[in-house]
């Protein structure tokens, strides 16, 4: 079914407002959820939603928490999440970062004791479309083997980036492991056999059944060269800012797991472009970056993230596919089981 998108941020917004959360942090939450429906990401949208409210029940997401200073050195900003959901944490670490990049021409924002973020693009659009550039990482429950082994290590290491251009933004945003562990959730969610190459069970062996590798590991992305890129997330992430190697972190999919805050890790660094260029030229980075956009384009290519609508051009009449059955679970939460009260 379709539904539109103020009908799946009213809703998830009230939901997470039931829930405990304030109407600021329900709407930011609820904000990052529909904007990955829009874009066609539902493995980071709604479909998460019910686990993120029966973690704030179990009290793995305390909602009566700040974001308190831990360092602040003016360019770098660290925070402590003390357990809270990490959308609304992060989106205000992305603010922050802007505010003190306008300022300082580079800012690091790093969020420590955190939770899942959803998908990080909506953070590097954001920064891109107040016109600077942005670098966004966080990590996660351990789904990922080393290179040749057979044992959770690292988390998928989601990775977005976004750069401003003349005529919007550009996104790039992946998680380092083939495919999101949300697609493998998505899969195990309507019984779908996995593609060749996905997942690998807990003993290291490839797997195509959904639930197998829900409680087994996913293969990294471009084999050693991909594990080692996750290393570097994680390090970013787990290791500079913590409190938690990926290994340590609770798996955010497991139902006797969900009173444990999971204590996950996220950073954003922003730049301005008006201040990066080597020739002092501050329309330099902004002119050469449309430069590679157009010889991209003029070469059969296809812009990274450009298929994906401007934030400012998600309108509230725009529809979203969603699954019956979802969005059935989440009308039974407000206790008005028909489509049409959303």
């Amino acid at each position: 079914m379709n539904v539109t998108v103020a009908e799946a941020r009213s809703l998830t917004t009230e939901l997470l407002g039931r829930a405990g959360l304030s109407p600021a942090r329900a709407e930011a939450t609820a904000h990052v959820l529909t904007v990955a429906e829009a874009w066609g990401l539902g493995s980071h949208g709604l479909l998460r939603l019910p686990v993120y409210l029966d973690r704030i029940a179990a009290g793995g997401h305390p909602v009566d928490v700040d974001l308190r200073t831990v360092t602040d050195t003016g360019p770098l900003l660290t925070l402590d999440g003390q357990g809270g959901l990490g959308h609304w944490q992060l989106a205000e670490a992305t603010s922050a970062a802007i505010d003190r990049t306008r300022r300082y021409g580079i800012a690091g924002v790093a969020v420590a004791n955190s939770g899942h973020c959803g998908a990080l693009g909506v953070y590097a659009a954001e920064i891109a479309r107040q016109g600077l550039a942005g670098l966004v990482f966080s990590c996660g429950p351990a789904v990922l083997p080393p290179w040749g082994g057979a044992e959770r290590l690292l988390s998928t290491s989601p990775i977005a980036a976004g750069f401003p251009l003349p005529e919007g933004t550009t996104v790039v945003d992946l998680a380092l492991s083939t495919v999101a562990r949300g697609k493998i959730a998505a899969h195990a969610q309507t019984d779908t056999p996995l593609p060749d190459g996905w997942a690998l069970d807990a003993e290291g062996e490839p797997t195509n059944d959904p639930q197998v590798a829900l409680s087994g590991m996913l293969s990294p992305l471009g084999g050693a060269k991909g594990f080692a890129l996750a290393f570097m997330v994680e390090a970013l992430t787990a290791g500079l800012v913590g409190p938690l190697l990926s290994a340590d972190v609770p798996d955010f999919f497991a139902a006797d797991r969900r009173g444990d805050p999971q204590r996950i890790a996220h950073l954003v660094i922003a730049l301005d472009p008006a201040r990066t260029d080597g020739n002092g030229d501050p329309a330099g980075a902004m002119s050469r970056l449309a430069d590679l956009a157009e010889r991209t384009a003029n070469a059969g290519g296809r812009v990274p993230g450009s298929r994906r609508t401007q934030l400012a051009a998600i309108a509230d009449t725009d529809e979203v596919p969603l699954d019956d059955a979802l969005w059935d679970e989440l009308l039974a939460r407000r206790g008005r089981p028909d489509h049409s009260q959303a």
